[in-house]
């Protein structure tokens, strides 16, 4: 597949698969604010939570086909059923969240495998700062924090050095880029934690 071509477009499955992954995840941590399922939080917690989630992996996809190498997200049945079952079984105190992933077919060098790892967290902290600023200019005030608060978790979680996470892959290609980035991401979660 050539890199240029079908960057950015969407086969039927995978749009099927991302709509799916975006509303379970959202429903599971929506399910228990108050007694009564809200709607109006549901839509904070699908933007924030959905924008957070399918744009990292998106990112991930992205500089992968970039590569011309052939990357398509793909739902996982077992986490999305994880996540909605923790969400009743912790009534909202834990959600699992690993509803699914970008699949890349084709071979990739060490550097190329770092900067598509690196594509997701960057999203999140892209993200991060836009809803921080968001924050201090709108009166969406409580779906900017949320956005916020959950674009530098998982962005945060994903550049940690271990097992199959992001951090690994990057920190394997070049541990300073690594470094600036976890950095980053810690004087990120300072501000929103002072704010």
């Amino acid at each position: 597949m050539n890199g240029k071509i079908g960057l950015f477009s969407f086969s039927a499955i995978e749009v099927t698969h991302i709509l799916a992954s975006v509303i379970t995840i959202s429903f599971a941590f929506s399910l228990f604010k108050g007694e009564l399922f809200d709607p109006n939080y549901f839509l904070v917690i699908l933007v924030a939570v959905g924008s957070a989630f399918i744009l990292h992996e998106l990112g991930h996809r992205t500089v992968a086909r970039s590569y011309g190498v052939h990357s398509e997200y793909r739902a996982w049945t077992w986490g999305l059923f994880l996540a909605i079952l923790m969400a009743f079984v912790t009534r909202g105190g834990f959600v699992f969240a690993a509803p699914g992933a970008v699949y890349i077919f084709g071979r990739v060098s060490r550097e190329q495998n770092g900067k598509i790892s690196l594509a997701g967290p960057l999203t999140n902290l892209v993200l991060a700062l836009f809803f921080l600023g968001m924050y201090f200019v709108t009166p969406y005030k409580e779906l900017a924090a949320t956005a916020a608060y959950v674009n530098v978790l998982l962005g945060s979680f994903n550049i940690l050095p271990f097992g199959p996470l992001d951090g690994t892959k990057i920190y394997a290609w070049n541990a300073r880029v690594w470094g600036v980035v976890f950095a980053c991401f810690l004087a990120l979660f300072l501000a929103i934690w002072v704010v």
